[in-house]
């Protein structure tokens, strides 16, 4: 009992010296996490490559020919296979996006003067609108306007790509990545062993398998979103180009890519891909635009209802309630990345607390 006081008196006030230092050096401390966030960014970045690479290099190491090949050889060769795969898949969407989503914002500011000019001329239009505003749109000289606004937004646009290539193309950052994500992948059985026997060696039994549930648990969640989410977007924006292909369409390779990358963000993905596809067509044809947005909304009644019960169905177990509340949050505290990764989290955590409420309340009931 004394040594059990002691043992509790000596917690108790190391979780109070840890508050006082947290609330008195708060700015501090803020900087130093920031600051070391910063210095070890290669190693989480070679972390998350890790982990989505790992889904492409298992997926590979299960095809019957690989499994024919040592297990040093397998590994080597599938990996390499995955890494391939990865930079090939977003290599791909760059690609097709950006340089059609360039062209297609000069095509939509070169259609504004004369898309206005035509409501202008439309007498019920002009009866909506106070007279001092249409005089002043009617006599806004468009051209010397977004002669001045093109260049501000080719600055823009090159600012961001240039921060984006900065990013992506920094030596260090990205060799540290990859050499560290190729690390994890070729002993991460070495790596699980060693992380285990340090956990039963520091802590209790109860503590060690408690904790290997919620990584288990974290690990599932997040493996069947991406998995399933992948899949899913693959699929409906394939049907999407086919589909605009068929009713002819423009930019249908272009707007059908768009559609399956926004599909990996849950429930607002869509619309968001919907309202630049639909602005893309807008610069060709008005009624083509409108009855994009009817195709679409009937691809996402089916895609709703038929292809994403099937594909991903209900198993990440997360209500569509909660769904919609974890990409609200998750957007509002960090934007797309939040939006992506509240779900899977979210879906974690409410597993976790409704098997720890059925084993309350057997307990309670037993």
């Amino acid at each position: 009992m004394e040594n059990l006081s002691w043992k509790t008196f000596i917690k108790a006030s190391i979780c109070l010296f840890g508050l006082w230092l947290a609330t008195t050096y708060w700015h501090t401390a803020v900087q130093l996490a920031l600051t070391s966030v910063r210095a070890a960014s290669p190693l989480l970045i070679g972390l998350i490559i890790a982990y989505i690479v790992n889904l492409l290099m298992s997926f590979y190491e299960r095809q019957s020919y690989f499994q024919k090949l040592k297990f040093s050889t397998r590994r080597a060769l599938c990996m390499t296979l995955a890494m391939i795969s990865f930079v090939a898949i977003v290599a791909g969407i760059f690609y097709l996006v950006i340089p059609e989503l360039t062209l297609c914002l000069k095509l939509l500011f070169a259609e504004i003067p004369g898309f206005i000019d035509q409501l202008l001329k439309d007498p019920n239009i002009r009866n909506l609108l106070p007279t001092d505003i249409t005089n002043d749109l009617a006599g806004l000289d468009w051209n010397g306007f977004l002669n001045k606004l093109m260049p501000v937004l080719s600055s823009g646009l090159g600012t961001i790509g240039s921060l984006v290539s900065s990013i992506f193309s920094t030596t260090v950052t990205l060799l540290v990545s990859l050499i560290f994500s190729i690390y994890l992948l070729l002993s991460k059985e070495t790596l699980q062993a060693q992380s285990d026997r340090l956990l039963k060696v520091y802590t209790n039994s109860k503590f060690y398998l408690r904790f290997k549930e919620i990584l288990g648990i974290f690990d599932d969640c997040f493996r069947k979103y991406l998995v399933g989410q992948c899949t899913e977007a693959v699929i409906l924006g394939a049907l999407c180009a086919l589909g605009m292909m068929i009713f002819k369409f423009p930019y249908a390779v272009m707007i059908g890519t768009l559609i399956g990358f926004t599909a990996l963000i849950p429930v607002a993905g869509a619309y968001i891909g919907a309202a630049v596809g639909a602005i893309m067509i807008l610069t060709v044809s008005p009624v083509q635009s409108l009855l994009f947005l009817v195709f679409i909304v009937v691809l996402q009644q089916i895609e709703g209802n038929l292809i994403y019960p099937k594909v991903v169905g209900s198993s990440l177990g997360l209500p569509a309630l909660w769904v919609l509340a974890a990409v609200t949050i998750g957007g509002g505290v960090m934007g797309i990345p939040g939006m992506l990764l509240g779900v899977p989290i979210s879906a974690a955590l409410y597993r976790l607390i409704k098997q720890d409420v059925i084993k309350k309340e057997t307990l309670k009931n037993s």
